[in-house]
C-alpha cells in the first residue's frame, strides 16, 4: 500500500501483520478524494481544511491528505498495534507537523468533548463487524466538531445495515469490491 498522490506519492505505508487491522485498500482511497476533489455535491478545499481521522489504523488516509497539504490531521485510534504502526509511518515522512495523535477509544463520548478543532471533513473506518457507528455518529454530533456543512465519510461493509442518524444527510454512497463508502453532509 502507498500514498497515492501529493508530496509524499509513492511512499509506502507499513502495513499490520495481524489480522484485527483492515487498511485501506488504494482503490477505495483514491476514489474517495476523487470523488470528494470533483463532485459537485461537495465544497471542501482540502489545502485549508481540518481532517479527523477515526478508528484511523495504520494512518492510510489521513497520510494521504497530509500527502495532498491538508492544513491538519487528527488520528484517533485506540488498538496499540495500530498505533504503533501509525506513528512509525508518521515518522517516516519526518517533515510533518501538522498532526496529532489522540490514543482514545471513539466510542468513549468525552473523547469527543476534549477535541478543540472543528473539522471540514470526518473520515470513520470502525471494524466491519461493528454495530455501534450511531453510537460514534451521535458522540459526533453531540460534541458539534464539525463544521456547518462539513463532510463525514463513512468505509463500510458493503452488506452493513448502519442507521444513519436524521441530522446527517446521505449525499452518495459506492460499492467498492466487499466495502461501500458512505458520505454525509453535517
Amino acid at each position: 500500500m502507498r500514498i497515492i498522490s501529493g508530496t509524499f506519492k509513492g511512499k509506502k505505508i507499513i502495513q499490520p501483520k495481524d489480522l484485527k487491522t483492515r487498511p485501506l485498500k488504494d482503490l477505495v482511497k483514491e476514489s474517495v478524494f476523487n470523488i470528494l476533489e470533483h463532485s459537485n455535491k461537495f465544497d471542501i478545499n482540502l489545502d485549508i481544511s481540518n481532517i479527523l481521522d477515526i478508528f484511523s489504523g495504520v494512518g492510510s488516509f489521513g497520510l494521504e491528505c497530509l500527502s495532498r497539504g491538508v492544513k491538519q490531521v487528527t488520528f484517533i485510534e485506540n488498538y496499540k498495534e495500530a498505533l504503533t504502526i501509525l506513528k512509525k509511518n508518521l515518522s517516516n515522512l519526518k517533515t510533518i507537523k501538522n498532526l496529532k495523535i489522540i490514543e482514545g477509544n471513539a466510542y468513549d463520548k468525552n473523547l469527543f468533548y476534549t477535541l478543540t478543532d472543528k473539522y471540514d471533513l470526518v473520515f470513520l473506518d470502525p471494524p466491519y463487524k461493528d454495530e455501534n457507528l450511531n453510537l460514534v455518529l451521535n458522540n459526533i454530533n453531540s460534541a458539534k466538531i464539525i463544521k456547518k456543512g462539513g463532510i463525514l465519510v463513512i468505509h463500510r461493509h458493503k452488506n452493513s445495515k448502519d442507521i444513519i442518524p436524521p441530522y446527517f444527510e446521505i449525499v452518495e454512497e459506492k460499492k467498492y469490491g466487499i466495502s461501500k463508502v458512505i458520505f454525509l453532509l453535517s
